[in-house]
């Protein structure tokens, strides 16, 4: 077993300003209101084992992977990672090591090309040259980059960045990868290219959690699946049962089923 995630009651708590307004002659007033962005959720991702997580924007979808990904403090409740053993990791750092984080909004130097910046983010993980020089080959090799690997990030096209920005959370050998929308606004060679990539950690024995709004890819790709509303779970299935479930022939048809009856299924 390579080690595993888990969530147990994760709550995320924000404030918000609504503005008020008790008397025409009044000027509006803001009252702070506490909601809840992320809303007790728990769930199990294992290995050999892809979990997609959709909802419309503003479920709680962003909120829940990063409190997974240990990038944001859960108001409750707490995430579990395990290692080869099957021993819950308690070190933070050690914990961070065990990810592969991948967000909508990562940033990259854009002046260094992809060579350096992964031998950089090597040595930062305590990678000897001699180990970070071979993993850049492997990761080269398994996201096709060796045509633009030494070119500068800031001359590449959108679909060559975010390979990229995928082979920086390769670089440390993660188990776990968390995924929010890899393949959003990219074209379908290299959407298919980062489909194969997942499919193929997922057969190596690793742990997948991706967020999406393409169904079609959800469908495709992913062994379960939870849909999130209102930072709520209100399905969870695997694609055909959630279809059977709801009598539909596919993810899409699933997606506005479910919103419609507004209920947990």
């Amino acid at each position: 077993m390579i080690g595993m995630i888990r969530a147990e009651q994760l709550c995320k708590t924000f404030i918000r300003n609504e503005e008020k307004k008790k008397r025409s002659f009044l000027k509006p007033q803001k009252d702070k209101t506490e909601f809840y962005a992320v809303d007790h959720i728990s769930l199990e991702v294992k290995e050999h084992e892809i979990l997609g997580v959709l909802g419309p924007n503003g479920a709680g979808k962003t909120t829940l992977l990063r409190m997974l990904g240990k990038l944001m403090q859960p108001s409750e409740g707490r995430v579990i990672i395990t290692d080869s053993k099957e021993h819950e990791i308690t070190n933070t750092i050690e914990m961070k090591k065990k990810i592969g984080y991948l967000s909508g909004n990562t940033k990259l130097y854009h002046r260094l090309s992809s060579r350096e910046l992964l031998l950089m983010l090597g040595e930062i993980y305590g990678l000897s040259k001699v180990e970070c020089e071979k993993r850049i080959s492997e990761i080269f090799q398994i996201l096709d980059m060796s045509s633009f690997g030494d070119n500068r990030i800031e001359k590449l096209s959108t679909g060559q960045t975010q390979r990229i920005s995928i082979a920086r959370c390769l670089i440390h050998k993660p188990s776990i990868y968390i995924f929010d929308e890899p393949t959003l606004g990219l074209d379908i060679i290299s959407s298919d290219g980062i489909i194969e990539f997942m499919k193929a950690e997922k057969e190596q024995g690793k742990s997948v959690i991706y967020s999406t709004h393409y169904m079609e890819e959800a469908q495709f790709l992913c062994d379960r699946i939870i849909l999130l509303n209102n930072g709520k779970i209100i399905a969870e299935g695997t694609p055909k049962s959630l279809m059977e479930q709801t009598r539909t022939n596919n993810i899409r048809e699933t997606f506005h089923e479910i919103m419609k009856r507004g209920a947990v299924i």
